[in-house]
């Protein structure tokens, strides 16, 4: 029952989202030069993974292309108008102390990263993350110091349902912008909701809690960042075609890797 109420409330939340964006779709073409990107990608400086790289790639199908505009143009002014000034205020913390938050966070994704690494049969990498989340978990302080990797050079590696589901030969299917998460492919979004039902903090806590965390925790990456988006509207013609050619050349590395 506790489970439906908070599927209930996510979908709710969802649909408010969709709401809001929606007078924002047309106006999102004249717009264009604007727009920036949320998401949260699992890197160590995600947006430069996300975006570092605007090389040649084949174009993802984007037949929603008005849509993801307007989702483009709505998370741009969720980024500039709540995400970065709650980010900016957060840097009152000491930088050290929000890596080793973000660590924490991380640490408790490393049963779904091993977990879809066993189920693409690597199993190397699958015992590299299971002896990251056993080390990380006791001598590094709930993850709060990552010395799996600082002591024995166990990087992390991530691996989520969508890269899994790529391994199996899915398609990526289209293109698709999500509210506040940001970039994605049918495929990928899809994937979304068993990521979601793997994360112990879906299991450990309410919904409000949950939420909570979610949002502390992009709040904390967004404040580590360098600017990058801010350097990406300012440089590119079209943020949303680069935004959307860099995402799709990285989730296809990542699916090949």
């Amino acid at each position: 029952m506790i489970r439906t109420v908070k599927i209930h409330n996510l979908l709710l939340i969802f649909i408010i989202l969709i709401a809001l964006a929606g007078p924002c779709w047309c106006a999102s073409l004249n717009n264009v030069n604007n727009d920036s990107l949320m998401t949260e990608q699992g890197d160590d400086d995600f947006f430069e993974d996300l975006y570092g790289d605007d090389g040649d790639v084949d174009a993802i199908a984007d037949p929603l292309e008005t849509f993801n505009r307007g989702m483009f143009w709505f998370n741009d002014k969720c980024y500039f108008y709540v995400l970065k000034p709650l980010a900016c205020g957060f840097r009152v913390v000491p930088e050290h102390v929000r890596t080793g938050l973000g660590n924490m966070f991380d640490n408790l994704k490393s049963p779904l990263y091993a977990v879809n690494a066993f189920l693409q049969f690597k199993f190397k990498r699958m015992a590299s993350e299971t002896t990251r989340l056993v080390v990380n978990s006791t001598i590094g302080l709930a993850g709060f110091f990552d010395l799996a990797d600082s002591l024995w050079g166990l990087e992390k590696k991530e691996e989520d349902f969508g890269q899994t589901l790529g391994y199996y030969g899915v398609g990526e299917g289209f293109y698709l912008v999500i509210p506040v998460l940001g970039a994605s492919s049918l495929r990928d979004g899809l994937s979304i909701i068993p990521d979601g039902y793997a994360d112990p903090i879906y299991w450990l806590a309410n919904f409000e809690a949950t939420l909570a965390c979610k949002g502390v925790s992009m709040v904390n990456r967004t404040s580590l960042d360098r600017d990058t988006y801010e350097s990406i509207v300012e440089e590119q013609l079209d943020p949303y075609l680069f935004v959307r050619d860099a995402y799709t050349q990285h989730r296809r590395g990542k699916v090949a890797d």
